[in-house]
């Protein structure tokens, strides 16, 4: 049975055990940064097209011990590179490395690279090319210690590319973060929904497209249409029933909000783009002015942290007064605020209900929940 490894933002490891697990895969571990899985093929393209944490699934074909870099290489070039894909697909070869003794990274991607080149060549008296832009096909290198693992990628572009957000501004959050915290937060849809510093609208889109059973992978390509044992009638069978269990376009109780026109018209172009602008509700407002537009519902945001918004003495100003405005107007509501500002635990005079630890790339951040009470700055159990 194949074994695949599942990577993802660090802090979501156990978010996606339980989604291989519910999705059938076999010898779940996790691990720090992903998942390791197996499961038949079948699998491998389900996950790829419905789940909204991974960011992307390789297929392991190599495992083994290595001392030195002609081990790295007799490794690569006695796999069967042309049993799996075509010499007329580009490659591109990406190294990792943990704990590796090794000097240099570089040599070893070029040496792998070699060796797949080599055995096409051995094989057909061809050679793939190389395409470091936009390859078909992407072959990862993992050392760790004294450990070789050999992955083909059979997402091609990272998974947190949906297809569907094609503009951006500044600091975008990625769309399986996004995801991952609106599962922290037990949001579900039909629960209100506000992002009062919506950006492009990555938690909207997210939100919207979860509310109306759309897969994530749905808009896009995958890496595995194009390995030799690529299923077609399998695949189109499983994208047409993805399309059939779809609700139309309605109305959903979405709100998005941001001080900056620019943002908000990215965040309109992609949610028209892709079909679910008359889903959520986008206003240009400053987050100090906000009121809340239910009874009851969740706030998420992406706070700014200097990144994105400059100044200290901005975010000294901002805090205190994002604070009183949720006690004033969000009564009833639950806040859930995501940032890398260790200060703003002192800034808000709010104290979290939960502090949750989650990386944005190699930025560690914190989500953070307020159960807000109105007139009140003190702590609310659940």
């Amino acid at each position: 049975m194949p074994e695949f490894f599942a990577p993802c933002p660090r802090g979501l490891e156990a978010l996606l055990c339980s989604d291989l697990e519910t999705s059938g895969a076999q010898n779940v571990h996790g691990t720090e940064g992903g998942v390791a899985f197996s499961g038949d093929w079948s699998l491998c393209y389900r996950i790829n097209l419905e789940n909204r944490i991974a960011s992307r699934i390789l297929w392991r074909v190599a495992e083994m011990q290595y001392r030195n870099e002609q081990d790295i290489y007799q490794a690569a070039f006695g796999l069967q590179w042309p049993r799996w894909f075509d010499v007329a697909h580009t490659i591109r070869v990406n190294t990792t490395a943990i704990r590796c003794s090794l000097k240099s990274l570089e040599f070893i991607t070029l040496l792998v690279k070699d060796a797949v080149c080599d055995r096409f060549r051995a094989h057909c008296n061809e050679r793939p090319s190389v395409n470091t832009l936009d390859p078909d096909v992407r072959i990862h290198v993992y050392l760790e210690d004294n450990k070789l693992m050999l992955y083909l990628d059979t997402s091609g572009d990272a998974l947190f590319k949906r297809g569907v957000r094609q503009h951006t501004n500044i600091a975008p959050l990625r769309e399986n973060l996004a995801a991952g915290i609106l599962r922290l937060m037990c949001w579900k849809p039909g629960i209100p929904l506000l992002d009062p510093m919506c950006g492009s609208g990555t938690f909207l889109i997210e939100a919207a497209q979860i509310s109306l059973n759309i897969q994530p992978g749905i808009a896009r390509r995958f890496a595995f249409e194009k390995l030799k044992n690529f299923d077609a009638v399998l695949w189109s069978a499983m994208r047409d029933q993805a399309i059939a269990a779809q609700q139309p376009a309605k109305f959903l109780e979405i709100y998005g909000s941001d001080l900056y026109g620019d943002a908000l018209k990215a965040a309109w172009r992609n949610l028209e783009e892709s079909g679910l602008a008359e889903c959520v509700n986008l206003k240009q407002a400053n987050v100090l002015e906000i009121t809340a537009p239910a009874e009851h519902g969740m706030l998420v945001a992406n706070l700014p942290y200097g990144e994105r918004m400059g100044e200290i003495d901005e975010l000294d100003e901002l805090y205190p007064k994002l604070g009183d405005l949720l006690k004033k107007k969000f009564s009833g509501w639950t806040v859930y605020l995501f940032t890398a500002d260790k200060a703003i635990l002192k800034r808000m005079r709010l104290s979290p209900s939960k502090r949750t630890p989650l990386f944005n790339g190699a930025i560690e951040c914190r989500l953070l929940e307020y159960k807000i009470v109105s007139g009140s700055n003190r702590r609310v159990l659940s």
